[in-house]
């Protein structure tokens, strides 16, 4: 009897295993598509009233985006005929003063960052689409933005590309 209960056991866990297979940690669906292609960010921030051009931002950010779906797909980078193609542009790098003191002074800047992107499917019809994602990062004024720069591109390009990531293959 008891060697009849492990059997069982063994049968309803790998079967349990086996179901949950269509699942996974990031939630992402690539359906029947095998590659993407991430097209070169250009930097057109200077185009927006108000915004500074940041050299190298658009290919930190290019790889960024790459480096998301590598690592959350299983898909294929490739440069070119892609199955999801990913194209856009850096439209806004803004630095504005958040908070004042007594003073009259900034407290705190905000680093501002939007891209719009162009996503095409390939494999399935009527999901493509053009969006604009952004977000912020808040520092001290008394600091320099050369001294925080590193840490607010890594957290800004972290939030935007999970972003476009969940737009684009999270089906919810």
């Amino acid at each position: 009897m008891r060697a009849f209960r492990t059997i069982l056991l063994v049968i309803l866990v790998s079967m349990s295993i086996k179901s949950c297979g269509v699942y996974n940690f990031t939630g992402g669906d690539v359906g029947t598509a095998k590659t993407f292609q991430v097209n070169y960010f250009q930097n057109y921030a200077t185009q927006s009233p108000g915004s500074i051009f940041e050299p190298g931002m658009d290919r930190d950010f290019t790889l960024a985006l790459q480096d998301r779906i590598l690592n959350q797909t299983s898909l294929d980078l490739i440069g070119s005929s892609g199955d999801l193609l990913y194209e856009g542009e850096i439209v806004e790098y803004r630095i504005s003063p958040m908070s004042a003191t007594a003073q009259q002074t900034a407290a705190q800047n905000r680093l501002s960052v939007a891209v719009k992107v162009r996503f095409t499917n390939n494999t399935k019809e009527d999901s493509d689409w053009e969006q604009r994602f952004s977000f912020f990062f808040d520092y001290d004024a008394s600091s320099q933005l050369s001294a925080v720069k590193s840490e607010a591109h890594e957290l800004i390009f972290e939030r935007i590309t999970q972003d476009i990531f969940n737009a684009s293959l999270a089906d919810w």
